[in-house]
């Protein structure tokens, strides 16, 4: 029976769970519980993922791990903090994909994102939902991207950080779409949302589960879907495709990583035990509540796929020429 020890917020937004497991015939528990970071605040897709994952992990490790939130700079300070951490298994990182975009948009990072992490996990991908406030009288992509060239420079679009996933798609929006309009950075969903919801900034590609409520209550109207399929949890929204851009697709994805020189028996049973989770229909289930799916990017193949990742993030930076101010 998992036991959640304690949950503590903090001064500077630091969330901290102690998650404790008992297995079924489980191995010898370690009595050093292990810190996993989270660059974002509790609440988002990346916290709540985390916390699903580590929960199935420390019942089948018998092992404890101590969530916690360390937001800001795009998660660029819970990576920093884990590429400095010893590479024994104690310190382990969960990021979402600003990992990748981080280390094209803030130079001078203190880390290198291809040198100093290996790669465990992959353990899942998100597609985002073009959402807007009911204030905004656009009921379709088209609709606001009139809107938008009648009025140049007064949209506004709320983000998730810099560099971030929805970051990117607004970006891309802006690019293919033809207009101007203002990107807001906030630190994770769950800070940007409330802009959004009283009509503030009131344009945004949202995690579709966090966003998903709030379309059902009619306090957000979705637009579009930014992957090649329609969303099973929202059937009735076109894709970006659908709506006039053939060339718009971003997903998002969610992995685990430890500082480099962590070993290779560490990083194995760790993606092994990953991988027994993630085929679990139960945690397939569950992430699917939060508008994910399951991954099959596990261990060497994470860190092939993070270069890849920067590459195609580097050529959207370049093509909308987005820059951290």
């Amino acid at each position: 029976m998992v036991r959640f020890v304690a949950r503590l917020i903090g001064m500077f937004g630091i969330s901290i769970v102690l998650i404790g497991a008992v297995a079924a015939n489980p191995p010898a528990a370690s009595s050093t519980p292990t810190r996993v970071l989270v660059g974002l605040p509790p609440g988002g897709a990346s916290d709540a993922i985390a916390r699903a994952l580590f929960m199935e992990l420390g019942k089948k490790l018998n092992h404890t791990y101590v969530i916690e939130n360390r937001p800001g700079a795009s998660g660029s300070i819970a990576a920093g903090l884990v590429a400095r951490a010893p590479a024994d298994g104690a310190t382990l990182l969960f990021t979402p994909s600003t990992h990748s975009a981080n280390s094209i948009l803030q130079p001078g990072l203190p880390f290198d994102t291809e040198k100093d992490f290996v790669g465990i996990s992959i353990v899942a991908t998100t597609p985002y939902v073009l959402v807007v406030h009911p204030s905004v009288a656009a009921r379709d992509v088209k609709e606001l991207v009139r809107s938008l060239k009648a009025s140049p420079g007064t949209g506004t679009f709320a983000v998730q950080g810099l560099g971030s996933s929805q970051h990117l798609a607004a970006a891309q929006f802006k690019r293919l779409a033809g207009v101007e309009a203002v990107i807001v950075p906030y630190k994770g969903s769950s800070a940007a949302l409330p802009d959004v919801l009283n009509g503030r900034v009131p344009i945004m590609f949202d995690n579709i589960a966090v966003a998903a409520p709030f379309i059902k209550d009619g306090r957000l109207r979705a637009l579009a879907i930014t992957s090649r399929q329609r969303a099973p949890g929202l059937a009735a929204v076109p894709t970006m495709i659908e709506s006039g851009f053939p060339d718009f697709e971003v997903i998002g994805w969610f992995g685990v990583f430890g500082p480099a020189g962590l070993g290779s028996d560490k990083v194995n049973d760790l993606a092994r035990a990953v991988v027994e989770i993630k085929d679990d229909p139960a945690f397939a289930a569950r992430l699917a509540q939060i508008g994910a799916q399951v991954s099959n990017i596990n261990g060497e193949q994470v860190d092939r796929f993070v270069r890849d990742d920067i590459r195609r993030t580097l050529e959207i930076v370049r093509a909308a020429d987005i820059k951290v101010e």
